[in-house]
Formats: structure tokens, sequence, C-alpha cells
């Protein structure tokens, strides 16, 4: 995994910006620590920072083309590289390395934009061609990996995060009413596309762009389209379990140490067993990485969405598989402290203490391993969450992890935000159009398509951000099996009644690996990420959104009614649901209004 940025200005020249190109480089450095290269012509500036992960002496860039007439940067990781090597070798194509990133490079020469139909991986880059003057940016299906850009008047910058493309002095941190909109009432989602920033955009996942001198085109090389199922239910279980085997297995290359993430559910314990078994072919023993908070033991409260604790299940599973396991335990000042550059890795406020502690894990992780892979978004995918199996939510006409459009308006003072509901629904319809049907399909099946488009394209994409944010600004790479799009692709057009294999949510992967995992894991009941539950850290939440409240250099006083705050920090679990998702209550909501402090003042933001 790396960082990438760079511009094009085909009227002043790149040459202008140079310095742009070393303020990029060193803001990129936590995506790639081991080491960073530019390449810069008359027109272009490429600027690539390094994590080495496979192929090191072979793998840097930026990498010219044999003629060094094409030039290439690129962040993430090809899982078909050798698929693609085989076919490359037939055509005469000749390799100095094993890196992915070369075949990548040789892929484009041979089929050009069609190559990007034959990826599978997560990725993110810029291919820029010197004879064409032309600049080609390409993001994987289902943007795990960020690729942020800005359209100038001869040219446009790029860049892996946003504070890259502010690197730009031309560029500004203004934010306008659709930005402010999203952030207080859909954040800590944001519309697919948007970047927040005015005039920041993100390229779309299973998207590229093509700049000329002329303009700049946009084109979806992979959409998600409905088609009927036609495998047995036996079909079904195997076909289920051998994608998601396949996957597992093809992200385990690695040329530097590889570890899980385990919590005991059930998407981690079957990625880590799978991972043990292919370290024990190879006589090796896997590591696996947990998080806790202290004094959760203690504090920990069930609800609808986190019914039980973790600790138990992960020592059944390390017994299991065997693996050397480590319990990273946050203290509760730490996880507040951490709040901060969780925005400064994210350039926005996000999930609060859930992005923090994460943030915090995964610095702990990097201390010994460089790459790991983790359960996220099969949850989307197999129908994990209580909204795809209470009726009563599932047709509910809005977003079922952010109902509280009307409690977020009620903390906002008058006139902050104008026909903010209007415009909330307005994205929620859109993502519910998009979704691809067959004809005669009944209510119900029309209706988990949209709500599998509204989990992919806010939900899971909400969380992919924070996975890549939070692991890259310590130079960890996190790689997500289940984002495979063949997986998806599948889960998209399975019928219900499969995906719920006897009624329960992930049936169909729980019968799939029934036979693999302890009995409790595999029917154990979903528990999402797990929080704090502490009084300490509420406390401090609550002392640190006083004084912000005070504080009149802050933007919140202006934007949050003073009443309304005080009201929620009397009774901060009062909340009758959570802020967004499954996680964020009363201090998570406190934690957010530190985010959104810290990212004003940090960022210097101006509103428009």
């Amino acid at each position: 995994m790396c960082g990438i940025g760079g511009l094009v200005d085909y009227e002043r020249g790149a040459r202008v910006w140079s310095d742009v190109g070393r303020r990029m480089d060193r803001v990129l450095t936590p995506r790639g620590p081991d080491g960073g290269q530019q390449y810069m012509d008359d027109t272009a500036l490429l600027v690539h920072r390094r994590l080495i992960v496979v192929d090191p002496d072979g793998g840097g860039q930026p990498m010219a083309s044999p003629d060094g007439k094409i030039i290439l940067i690129y962040n993430g990781e090809l899982y078909n590289t050798e698929d693609l090597r085989v076919l490359l070798l037939a055509k005469g194509h000749v390799f100095l390395g094993h890196s992915d990133t070369e075949v990548l490079l040789h892929a484009y020469l041979e089929w050009g934009t069609a190559a990007f139909e034959r990826l599978n991986g997560i990725y993110a880059f810029a291919l820029w061609d010197k004879a064409h003057a032309q600049l080609i940016l390409c993001r994987d299906r289902l943007g795990v990996k960020p690729l942020f850009y800005s359209c100038r008047k001869n040219g446009l910058v790029f860049g892996s995060e946003i504070k890259a493309i502010l690197c730009h002095p031309e560029i500004q941190p203004r934010v306008g009413a659709d930005g402010l909109r999203s952030v207080l009432l859909l954040g800590p989602a944001r519309p697919p596309g948007f970047g927040v920033f005015e005039g920041i955009d993100e390229l779309l996942p299973g998207h590229y762009a093509v700049l000329t001198p002329e303009h700049l085109s946009i084109r979806p090389y992979w959409t998600l389209r409905a088609s009927e199922h036609t495998d047995s239910p036996a079909q079904t279980l195997a076909r289920t379990r051998e994608l998601i085997e396949d996957a597992a297995n093809r992200q385990l290359v690695s040329d530097v140490p590889l570890c899980t993430f385990l919590s005991g559910g059930l998407d981690s314990s079957i990625l880590s067993m799978l991972a043990a078994r292919a370290y024990k072919r190879q006589n090796k023993q896997l590591h696996t990485w947990s998080v806790d908070y202290r004094d959760n033991d203690k504090y920990f409260t069930k609800s609808l969405f986190q019914p039980n604790s973790d600790a138990d299940f992960i020592g059944q599973m390390v017994e299991a598989i065997g693996s050397a396991h480590h319990a990273v335990v946050l203290e509760n000042p730490a996880l507040c402290a951490a709040l901060l550059p969780s925005v400064d890795a994210r350039d926005l406020p996000g999930m609060a203490d859930v992005d923090s502690s994460l943030l915090l894990f995964c610095a702990a992780v990097k201390k010994e391993f460089t790459v790991c892979q983790s359960g996220e978004c099969a949850d989307e995918l197999f129908g994990g969450y209580p909204w795809y199996h209470r009726e009563e939510i599932l047709f509910e006409d809005t977003f079922p992890w952010s109902r509280s459009v009307d409690f977020r308006m009620q903390l906002l003072q008058d006139g902050v935000v104008q026909d903010g509901p209007a415009f909330v629904r307005q994205h929620y319809l859109d993502t519910c159009a998009a979704a691809d049907k067959l004809p005669g399909e009944s209510k119900k099946d029309a209706r988990m398509r949209e709500m599998f488009l509204l989990n992919l394209r806010w939900f899971m994409a909400t969380l992919l951000d924070r996975k890549d944010r939070m692991s890259m600004y310590s130079g960890l790479e996190v790689r997500v099996p289940f984002c495979d799009h063949r997986i998806v692709e599948y889960a998209y057009n399975m019928p219900w009644h499969l995906k719920a294999w006897d009624g329960r949510e992930k049936g169909i992967v729980r019968k799939a690996f029934e036979n693999d995992l302890p009995t409790e894991i595999v029917w154990r009941k979903k528990s999402p990420y797990p929080k704090t539950f502490s009084p300490e850290y509420t406390g401090l939440v609550c002392s640190y959104v006083r004084q912000i409240m005070q504080d009149e250099h802050s933007y919140i006083p202006k934007l949050f009614r003073a009443d309304a705050i005080e009201e929620l920090l009397a009774a901060p679990d009062d909340m009758p649901e959570p802020w967004y998702g499954q996680l964020m209550r009363g201090p998570q909501v406190f934690a957010y209004l530190i985010q959104l402090d810290r990212w004003f003042k940090k960022y210097r933001i101006s509103l428009v």
C-alpha cells in the first residue's frame, strides 16, 4: 500500500508547482513510510510514497514503461497478479521483478483501459501518457482505496487523501452548503464521490477518469447488475464458501509479516481460520490481534445492536486455530485524546471513538506487522445487520442506520442548514433508484436490492473510509477479503431465503463454514466492533464538549444550540437511537462534536 498524489497543468506547466510535490510527499509519508519518489516533466508531476509489501527491490515507483512513455503511480494490491502475468507472458511481455505494480503497468500497455475490467484487487492509481499528454485515474470497484481530485482551469490535482489536494495553494479549505449539510446531517457518511470541501471530489468506485488538454471524462468500468440466481441451495452453499476461501487465500500473499484481526465474530473467525490453515501448511504460526477497553468487563451493557462481548469467543478461536494472540487494551484517556489525530487521518470528522480506537489499535499492530486481514463488509453483503431482519426498519423509507435527521436538526442553531431533511432524503431516493432489479420481483426482494445498494454505497463506504485512513495513518495495510467483487456480485443476486439461511443474519455464510469453526462461534449473534462503556470515557468527552461550548474561537457554539447540548450532556445515555450505525450514542455524539471542533480549527475551514 502507498500514497499517491500529483497534478497536471497544461498552461503553466508542472515545474512551477515543484513545492506542491514536496508538500504532498510530506503529508502522504504516513501512508508510505518506506520511501518516496517523484516524477516531473513540463506538464505533469507525480508523487509516490511507498509502503513495501511485495517485491522490495523491483516494485519501486513511479514506474515507467520500457519505452519511457507511460508513467505509473499506484496504491493498492492486485490479487490476480499471477493470472495476469501468465497472460501477458504469453503475449511477449518481459518482467524485471515480481511486483503487481509491474503487472498492472504491462496490463495497461497490452489492453489499455480495457485492462481495468480484468483487475481483482484494491487500488487507486494514476497513469501519465507523455506522448498524448493524457492522465488516467482509476479506482477499485468497491472503493477500498481512496482517490480524490480537484479540477483546475487548465488541469487537475489529485491525491490519496484530501490533505494532498490542499497542498496546492489555489485550493482552499472552504465548505459550502452541501458540505455543511453532509457533516451535520449525514456524517460520518458523505455522498458518494463528494469530498465535502468545495471543488474537491472523489473518483467513484468502479470508475476511471481520462484527462486531456480538452476535457475530463469519467466512465464506469464496473456496475452492479441484477441477474437471475440459478444455483440450487447446495450449489449456493458451495459457491459461497469457494468465493470466500479463494478471496482470503489470494490475499495472504506478502513479502512482509501478515496477521489477522480476530474479534471472535463470524467473519474475522473465518478469515483467521483460513489463514491459520494456510500458515500451518507452511509450518508457520498465524498471529491474531484483538482490541478491548480498560474495565469493559465491568461496564459492558447488552443492547439490540451489541448483545454480548467478545473476550470468551476470542479465546475459543485462538484455541481452535492455534494462533499466537495479541490483545490490545486501550485506556480511556488515550481513546479520548486520539479523537484529534483520527480527524487528521481522515481529513474529516469521523466515527468518533470507533475511529480513534482503531487508530490506536492499528498503531499497536504496526509495531510488529505491516499487513493484516480484517472481516469488514460481510454484514453489508450477507444481511448481517438488524435492519435487514426487522421489517418495520427494512421498509422504513429512510437510511436505516441514521434515522435521526429530526434529532440532529433539533441540536442545530436556526438557519445553520437550509432544506436539510430534503437534502438527506434526495440522496436516499437517488440510491434506491439506482438499484438494478429484475422484472417481476416481489416487494421484499426489490427492497432487499435497494437495501444492499444503500449499505454498499453509504454504510460500507464509511467503514472502508475508516479502515483505510486509521490503518494507513500508521503505515499498516489492512486487506478486506469480503470486498472481492466476485463475492459482491454473487451476494447481490442471491435470494433472501438462501442468504438468511435458517432465518439467521449471514445464515448462508454460517452454514457454509459450520464444520470449520466452534459451534458457539458459528451461531453467535452478530456483535459489532467493540466500543467502550466506561463512565470515565463519558466523563472525559462531556468535559471536553463543555469547554468547546465556552470557546469563543470555536465554530461549534455557532452551529449547535447550547441548551440542546446541555440537555444531552445531562442524560447522555437517553438517546432514543444511535446517531449513526449501531454504536454512536450519547458519548459518541460528544466525541463527534470534538472531532468537528478539531476539523474546523486544524483545517481552518471557512464556510461559503
